[in-house]
């Protein structure tokens, strides 16, 4: 396990509405509206946000989780999936992912190429899912002091044991199993 030193007050947490950060607007089919938002203020019916997740594995089939600083207004204290935020005004989903962990963790995931392994609907936009298998050392890590206080490798069978315990952000146990499934290849077809 890996930890951060002196964690600073969060900043973004559930998304104040007095942060500086611009979002644009997409309408229900992902096309883009034109129109920018402030990160944390309502969203108009019909308008819609983005979003990212990052799932970083190793080729031993563990993902690699963060623990949210317990200043976090959001889930505070709880292990996450690798990195995620907001998608900002004129920035693709790539970049953001790249951009969220770089920040996060302190490192690139190298994305270029790479497509969301899944997109997940809710209620006010979208969230694309990165899925990518890199060979991290903890100990190059550099944690994002005002979000994240440690960081570890872990298999399907803890993370679902954190989560069974309350220790996990909420996800459905099902997107967790999918989230494993789905680290090696594209689609939902086995492999014959």
């Amino acid at each position: 396990m890996l930890s951060s030193d002196n964690p600073a007050p969060e900043r973004d947490g559930v998304w104040p509405s007095d942060s500086d950060e611009l979002m644009d607007l997409y309408d229900e089919l992902r096309r883009p509206i034109g129109r920018t938002m402030r990160r944390g203020a309502p969203v108009a019916p019909g308008e819609y946000l983005a979003v990212v997740h990052v799932c970083v594995f190793n080729s031993a089939g563990q993902l690699l989780i963060q623990r949210r600083q317990d200043t976090k207004r959001s889930f505070p204290s709880l292990w996450d999936i690798t990195a995620g935020g907001a998608v900002q005004a004129g920035e693709s989903s790539r970049a953001a992912a790249e951009r969220e962990v770089r920040e996060e963790l302190g490192f690139s995931p190298e994305l270029a190429g790479i497509r969301p392994c899944l997109t997940v609907n809710f209620d006010d936009g979208f969230d694309d899912i990165y899925a990518v298998e890199r060979e991290i050392s903890l100990r190059t890590l550099r944690l994002q002091a005002s979000e994240v206080q440690d960081a570890r490798w872990a298999a399907l069978p803890e993370v679902l044991a954190l989560s069974e315990r309350g220790a996990f952000v909420p996800y459905h146990t099902g997107f967790l199993q999918l989230l494993f499934q789905m680290r090696a290849r594209m689609g939902f077809l086995r492999e014959a």
